[in-house]
């Protein structure tokens, strides 16, 4: 397994709309066991393909905080919410792309999700609390939206001037 580098806000590809995934192979599998990886020694709950520069619609996510708590990891593979809860949460996120900085975000308290895993079988499930957020949060990457798009327009700029002096910084070091 190989930890990829993760893109940083802001940069295009997390701007733009990811391509379904075709064909479940080996090289889909190897991308899937790399991204565990990278969330992991990030670390983070979730990473969405192109957050690694890969335009796929495929997101790994593992929501177990506990400590002792056996792991949980996630792979879904072209993933669409096919229901949402009228009822809402807010939760403070954050993002790999978008490093230490966080801010409340509402969304569905629960969603139903189908997708594809990655033996290529077709897989449902319903998502509450933290495992809801991060899925929504995932697929709004694959269609190049950032959490930070549901906030007002001056905290968003206020983030996005962060993230380019982050930028800036890292391409001197």
């Amino acid at each position: 397994m190989t930890t990829r580098p993760i893109l940083i806000h802001p940069d295009p590809r997390l701007k733009t709309v990811a391509d379904p995934v075709a064909e479940v192979d080996d090289p889909l599998r190897k991308l899937a066991d790399d991204m565990l990886e990278t969330m992991y020694a990030a670390p983070g709950i979730g990473l969405a393909a192109p957050q690694v520069g890969i335009l796929q619609r495929m997101l790994v996510m593992d929501c177990v905080k506990e400590e002792n708590a056996p792991p949980q990891p996630m792979v879904l593979i072209n993933p669409e919410v096919v229901w949402s809860s009228d009822e809402k949460n807010v939760y403070e996120e954050g993002c790999l792309s978008i490093p230490e900085q966080f801010a409340d975000v509402e969304r569905p308290s629960e969603v139903e999700v189908t997708w594809t895993n990655l033996e290529g079988a077709a897989q449902s499930a319903k998502f509450d609390g933290l495992w809801a957020t991060c899925v929504q949060h995932e697929i709004d990457h694959l269609n190049g939206k950032l959490f930070i798009d549901y906030l007002k327009p001056l905290k968003r700029q206020l983030i996005t001037r962060r993230m380019q002096k982050l930028k800036r910084e890292k391409a001197r070091a």
